[in-house]
């Protein structure tokens, strides 16, 4: 299966994500291998008053998402297997792109607070079929906050609907 290459003028236009969990706010660099965006832990985020109370951060969860997100954008721009591709609406496109299926040595190394910007470099290792293995990065100024390893698939869109192929 061919993949395309698309570029898009907006972050909407690469992820189905949308507020408030569309957490990437910038796109720095895409490559064929390679993404840098930037987002911003503003402190008036939902989930701020239970995370935890009088000293805020931001839940490593979350920092895991952005990488996920990240190599989202990277896979919708240099590895989509959709010549037309539509985030509009989520039962126009055969594939979902980018699901996450599988992380490992995910290391925190360190907090992002209120007010800090952060940069996430995600760099695919490789890529097999509708499966990706990336390496991800957050980095609150020069300090590296989160290293992971993590695979991404493109799976058929139906899946996340609910609808099997034999009932389809």
């Amino acid at each position: 299966m061919p993949f395309y290459e698309h570029e898009f003028s907006s972050i909407e236009e690469y992820l189905h994500h949308r507020a408030p969990y569309l957490l990437i706010k910038q796109i720095e660099t895409i490559e064929k291998s390679r993404i840098v965006t930037r987002t911003s832990f503003e402190g008036d985020e939902f989930f701020v008053p239970g995370h935890f109370p009088g000293a805020p951060i931001l839940p490593g969860a979350l920092m895991q998402e952005m990488t996920t997100q990240s190599a989202g954008i990277l896979i919708a721009a240099r590895h989509n297997p959709m010549q037309t591709y539509c985030t509009a609406d989520p039962f126009f496109n055969e594939f979902a792109l980018g699901v996450l299926i599988r992380v490992r040595n995910a290391r925190y190394r360190g907090f992002a607070r209120p007010g800090d910007q952060l940069t996430i470099t995600i760099t695919l290792n490789e890529q097999a079929g509708q499966a990706f293995d990336f390496v991800g990065q957050i980095s609150n100024g020069k300090k590296t906050i989160l290293r992971n390893e993590f695979q991404l698939a493109n799976i058929p869109s139906q899946s996340l609907q609910g609808i099997s192929e034999s009932s389809a």
